[in-house]
């Protein structure tokens, strides 16, 4: 299945139906009082958590939108049927915008969540309403109200608890397969991942984590070079991230130009727990550094290819995973 986190839809929620006006009669009530229903709810059009799905594909394809209207309200105060709702399962992860103002109208993390993107119409109200003493005959009711219409944005992001952080050709998507069950392309040549990749981790006692290799960053990436910010913003839900740089280049350097591209994107990215991988030491003879740089954070040299070191390395992640949720446990009781 292909990966996609973006879509741009024009939705239109159901009208309201009209109230009706009708007047009572029968064979032996000639002058029956108003009795005209009410009109029923235009349909919403609303997205719904659904854990089995990775990707908005099938949202790229509904460009435009429109959910039924509400029925008009009939005679002997029947109300109108209320159209009938879009639901729209979306990952967990997944944001919506209101295109022309960037408005925020919600997120979904959780399974089932529903969230209303688009309002139906109010469905008018029938004369039997506007009976009063001084208006015994109204002879009008209320038409239905307009249903919510708008171009909204979707994103995806994608939901992980370790983000895989480094340059094109770091080893990032090697790493994943070996450690997980995930099966990302590999090839030898820059921008091999072209779209995030989630693993489940498996540690000895029934532990386990999800890992996501997200596509690789270049220098200036948040202002669009490469594949720019649209797979920075993955990260964002990450609980700890892991920056991956390869052995045999300047390791500060590459470590502190992927610090850089996070903080220009967003700063509080910084402050997410993190932990450095340098790769391939299989290529590093005696598999040692002349120095381990000192870099506040813990430090691992591994090799996927040789499997060097990568328990190490899941039970420093695993250790950090602890210390996240006790600071997130910990900011919610206060």
């Amino acid at each position: 299945m292909r990966f996609a986190d973006y879509a741009k839809m024009y939705i239109k929620a159901g009208n309201g139906g009209a109230g009706s006006a009708h007047f009572r009669r029968e064979k032996y009530v000639p002058r029956g009082g108003p009795d005209g229903g009410d009109g029923g709810r235009g349909a919403h059009i609303i997205l719904k958590g659904d854990a089995h799905l990775n990707t908005l594909l099938d949202l790229r394809y509904k460009k435009y939108l429109n959910a039924p209207h509400g029925e008009n309200g009939g005679s002997a105060q029947k109300t109108g049927k209320t159209g009938k709702d879009i639901v729209l399962n979306v990952p967990l992860g997944t944001i919506a915008y209101e295109f022309e103002t960037r408005r925020l109208l919600g997120e979904i993390t959780e399974e089932g969540q529903e969230l209303v993107i688009a309002q139906g119409g109010r469905g008018g109200l029938g004369n039997v309403h506007f009976k009063s003493s001084t208006n015994q005959v109204p002879k009008y009711a209320q038409p239905g109200e307009e249903g919510e219409e708008l171009i909204v944005e979707i994103e995806l992001k994608l939901i992980a608890d370790v983000g895989l952080v480094g340059f094109p050709n770091a080893g990032k998507s090697t790493l994943l397969s070996v450690l997980s069950s995930a099966k990302p392309k590999i090839a030898d040549y820059p921008f091999t991942t072209l779209e995030p990749n989630l693993g489940v981790v498996q540690l000895p006692g029934y532990r386990s984590f999800v890992m996501a290799d997200i596509p690789g960053i270049i220098e200036d990436a948040h202002e669009g070079k490469g594949l720019g910010i649209r797979f920075l913003r993955h990260i964002e839900r990450n609980k700890v991230l892991l920056f991956m740089v390869d052995a045999s280049g300047d390791i500060e350097a590459q470590y502190e130009t992927l610090l850089n591209e996070l903080s220009e994107y967003r700063k509080d990215l910084l402050e997410k727990p993190r932990i450095l991988a340098i790769t391939k030491m299989d290529l590093v003879e005696g598999y040692t550094l002349e120095e381990t740089p000192d870099l506040g954070i813990p430090v691992v040299t591994v090799s996927s290819v040789t499997d060097f070191q990568l328990d190490i390395l899941k039970e420093e992640i695993w250790k950090l995973l602890q210390l996240s949720s006790k600071h997130d446990k910990d900011h919610e009781e206060r």
